[in-house]
């Protein structure tokens, strides 16, 4: 370090300058704003929750045709019916929870502020329903939505979208 006025060396922890007497101000380090954990996963998780409902989606009609082509009762009598009403509903879930994650993941992206209550109910959902991806998407989002910071910092990143 050296003084700014007459340029000599200073030692660390010297309060004036040897050679002109100037004081010596403390350095100046440069802090610059860390953003919060929140902030650094929900580009991540918006991406994620657009990836899972594609594959949600292209589940969901993909099984939605087998129950109509494989099980349907009109054309194939003698295949089980239920098959063809079971696997009817759990298309219908599966597009369903596609549209919801699909929103999820649009309303993260743009920083909504319903999008984090929204995430952690998909979350729970797709912790037991959609192993393995799904299940690790609902820990991942979990992780970083629950804790108690989490929601305040949420709510300040969605509010700086607006400003």
């Amino acid at each position: 370090m050296f003084c700014d006025q007459c340029g000599s060396q200073i030692q660390p922890g010297q309060n004036f300058c040897s050679h002109c007497g100037k004081a010596i101000a403390a350095p100046v380090e440069a802090n610059y704003p860390r953003s919060g954990r929140v902030q650094e996963h929900v580009r991540l998780l918006g991406i994620l929750w657009l990836a899972l409902s594609a594959l949600d989606g292209i589940q969901g009609v993909a099984l939605y045709f087998v129950a109509n082509i494989l099980f349907n009762p009109f054309t194939h009598p003698d295949r089980p019916a239920f098959l063809h009403l079971l696997l009817s509903f759990v298309a219908t879930v599966l597009v369903v929870k596609a549209f919801a994650g699909f929103a999820t993941g649009w309303g993260l992206l743009r920083r909504e502020p319903w999008a984090r209550q929204v995430s952690l109910v998909l979350a729970f959902i797709s912790l037991f329903f959609n192993i393995p991806f799904g299940t690790a998407l609902g820990i991942y989002t979990l992780w970083v939505f629950l804790p108690s910071e989490a929601e305040r910092e949420y709510e300040a990143v969605a509010q700086a979208r607006f400003a």
